[in-house]
């Protein structure tokens, strides 16, 4: 099973940026969006692949958690400490509801 970078987050990136800051509703809470580039690294660094196989994240929220994308493009929280796929908790069905949630600042 292949995971990759769902194409609404490379929308959304280019046109708003990497985005960090707060969700509306409080939950999952605050958000801050990896470059696209630094998003195999950061994967690498933290172990996703031998301890949560199935998903890649692509962003953290800075309190030892991050977000990451099953195959079907859902995105899950997962914590860092204690990692595996089974504490993946699911917050958006697609990155564009998970971004709808997003406090944006006036365009």
């Amino acid at each position: 099973m292949t995971v990759t970078l769902a194409d609404d987050l490379k929308q959304f990136i280019a046109d708003h940026g990497l985005f960090e800051g707060f969700t509306r509703n409080y939950s999952p809470g605050y958000v801050e969006l990896w470059a696209i580039e630094d998003i195999p690294k950061e994967n690498t660094a933290i172990e996703m692949s031998v301890h949560a196989p199935g998903f890649l994240a692509f962003a953290g929220n800075g309190g030892g958690e991050v977000f990451a994308f099953d195959a079907a493009g859902a995105v899950y929280m997962i914590p860092l400490i204690g990692m595996e796929a089974e504490q993946a908790i699911k917050i958006a069905d697609s990155f564009t509801a998970f971004a709808e949630t997003f406090e944006l600042a006036a365009e």
